[in-house]
């Protein structure tokens, strides 16, 4: 069993996410003065008195409206109140209570669980403003005051959630999670494979470019293993990100890729590969993360016999930095070889781990040298003593000789060629540093 859940909803704009953020120490979630930034659910992981445990953010709850992006975003948050053993309502006291506020505290009891109410914006220290006394009227027991802009109160909050959380036996350890993010420009069917995966509508999805904005979280397991998906926003060029909220996104993109273990790189098939995808499966590249480029949309393509051969030959053409990444023709929307995607993840994972012995690596390396003589310069001939692996995911090496000017890159890509002829290292970049002796590092 996963980690206890909290659930921070409540109407828009009343500081669920600045409190977010404040509780989880992190600039996950996007903060706007807008109301509706947030707008699907935002994972992040927390620990009070020695408990772990996750919170998620919600969009703000409209109980009634005939908007369908609002109507999607109160669908998102009944998701995480289901899922959730603790609700935190958050209110504001500068508005003071409303008819808003009260039809969401009207939904959280008919959900039966427990809830705790927090009301934000409580800024000053010392006495307590006299407004607080109205939010009884919400029928969820005492108010609690807090400030997410200074942390006023947080401490008071989470004392009372913890209370409900069921016993820690109950809990297990997840360090062998594998992180997967789903990457791509905008509209490439990102959220449609997330919930496909899921069995569920996890994530917001729209043909309005850019209804994602944040990088959203959520674990699945199956008999594959364990993964953490990360879907997050399209990223588009930097010439039409003129709106604030999108440089968020963008930057929520780069941070999702860092943490990530496996990137997808989500294609659109009707496009093939254009050049906001180089730039974005160029990010996973230089992360030196394991990649698979996932060709979405397939369903919607005319084929004959040589049209999925055609096609990958344009994909390593056009991402030709990128020839170790596997290519998987996929539809998220019939979820046609979706399945085949969990092999590929455990695939490339496992491969970006590897470790090779010294006396392997220098075995291929004495063979490639008598092969094909390393390059001389004015008569200085290049002289490669030995190679060693000094890390994982990606795969590093260091390979140390007589003098690094003369190692030429085109030799350094005839080496990493020969190592992955003989280990494979399929799915992952290999990241090599040349070391001339004398060095000390």
């Amino acid at each position: 069993m996963s980690k206890p859940l909290v659930a921070i909803v409540g109407r828009p704009n009343v500081g669920k996410s600045l409190l977010f953020n404040k509780l989880t120490g992190k600039r996950t979630a996007i903060v706007e003065d807008t109301p509706g930034v947030t707008r699907d659910r935002i994972y992040g992981d927390c620990d009070w008195n020695g408990r772990d445990f996750s919170i998620v953010d919600t969009g703000g709850i409209e109980p009634k409206t005939d908007d369908e992006m609002l109507q999607f975003m109160r669908r998102q948050a009944e998701i995480a109140i289901a899922s959730a053993h603790v609700i935190v309502m958050v209110c504001d006291i500068r508005t003071g209570l409303t008819a808003a506020d009260s039809d969401v505290a009207s939904m959280l009891l008919r959900s039966k669980k427990p809830v705790v109410l927090a009301v934000n914006k409580c800024d000053s220290v010392g006495s307590i403003d006299a407004d607080i006394y109205e939010f009884y009227g919400l029928g969820l027991g005492d108010p609690i005051p807090v400030s997410a802009v200074h942390g006023h109160g947080t401490g008071d909050l989470l004392d009372e959630c913890v209370k409900y959380f069921p016993p820690e036996e109950e809990f297990e350890d997840d360090d062998d999670v594998i992180k997967v993010a789903v990457i791509g420009k905008p509209n490439v069917g990102k959220s449609s494979l997330v919930n496909k995966i899921l069995g569920e509508q996890r994530v917001i999805v729209s043909n309005v470019a850019g209804t994602t904005r944040d990088a959203i979280d959520t674990r699945f397991e199956n008999e594959h293993g364990s993964y953490l998906f990360i879907d997050t926003a399209g990223m588009r060029k930097k010439s039409k990100v003129d709106d604030q909220i999108e440089r968020y996104s963008n930057l929520r993109t780069t941070m999702a890729i860092e943490r990530s273990d496996v990137c997808l790189i989500m294609i659109d098939a009707n496009e093939g590969v254009t050049e906001q995808d180089t730039k974005v499966a160029g990010l996973a590249h230089e992360a030196g993360k394991a990649c698979i480029i996932v060709v979405n949309k397939w369903d919607s393509i005319e084929k004959d016999g040589k049209t999925m051969d055609i096609m990958r030959e344009k994909v390593r053409q056009g991402l030709s930095y990128m020839t170790y990444a596997p290519v998987l023709f996929i539809s998220a929307l019939t979820g046609q070889r979706v399945e085949r995607l969990f092999e590929l993840i455990n695939y490339v994972y496992d491969q970006s781990s590897m470790r090779i012995t010294t006396g392997m690596l220098n075995n291929v390396l004495a063979d490639a040298t008598a092969r094909v003589q390393p390059p001389t310069d004015k008569g200085r001939r290049l002289k490669v003593y030995y190679m060693t692996q000094t890390g994982i995911r990606p795969p590093n090496f260091v390979c140390f000789c007589n003098d690094a000017k003369l190692f030429h890159f085109s030799y350094q890509r005839y080496i990493e060629n020969q190592i992955r002829a003989v280990f494979g290292l399929e799915g992952t970049p290999i990241r090599m540093v040349i070391r001339q002796k004398g060095d000390n590092e």
